[in-house]
């Protein structure tokens, strides 16, 4: 992730510009949209990163798409205020880490779980469960699925990652013989 203390001002920021679940859910739509847009259109990350073209037309050329788009005025806050600042390319990284700035502000721990295979909805909830307990606060879980993975599950909040994948216990059990020898 690029900038990450940066990424995660945006994210924290918009998180707090907004009143409820509603809004978060209705504004994450909206910026998503345009991410999606940005993202597609060569033409449009042009226009609103080139330094040969003005900033009043680069921000003319964003107006006109959101317009276009229907984008709510929080929404084309939080975006006028990523061109104006040239922040845009950190767009996708601040979409991404949006999910998680909205739970922590709502006292909600973000856990990323990955599998090698999909995790049931039985298995998710007792994780969630055991995080929970582990936390004494609820917990969100981000699932992914990682075919690296021989088996098990690692679970990763923030920099410390709890690995009971077959990999993972392998090399703890690794580690530890190699102590025992010395």
């Amino acid at each position: 992730m690029k900038n990450l203390p940066l990424v995660k001002k945006y994210a924290e920021g918009l998180a707090r510009a907004l009143d409820d679940e509603k809004e978060y859910a209705s504004l994450g739509a909206e910026v998503r949209a345009f991410l999606d847009t940005y993202l597609s259109r060569d033409d449009l990350r042009r226009a609103l990163a080139s330094p040969f073209v003005n900033a009043r037309k680069r921000a003319a050329v964003l107006g006109e798409v959101l317009a276009l788009a229907g984008t709510g005025p929080k929404a084309v806050r939080f975006l006028e205020l990523l061109q104006h600042h040239k922040r845009m390319a950190l767009l996708p990284e601040i979409v991404a880490a949006l999910p998680e700035a909205w739970s922590e502000m709502h006292g909600i721990v973000t856990y990323e779980a990955a599998s090698a295979v999909p995790m049931t909805d039985a298995q998710c909830d007792r994780l969630a469960r055991g995080l929970e307990a582990l936390e004494k606060k609820p917990v969100r879980l981000v699932l992914k699925t990682d075919p690296g993975l021989v088996g098990g599950v690692a679970v990763r909040k923030g920099h410390i990652v709890y690995d009971a994948s077959v990999e993972g216990e392998l090399r703890a059990l690794q580690e530890r013989l190699g102590h025992e020898e010395r």
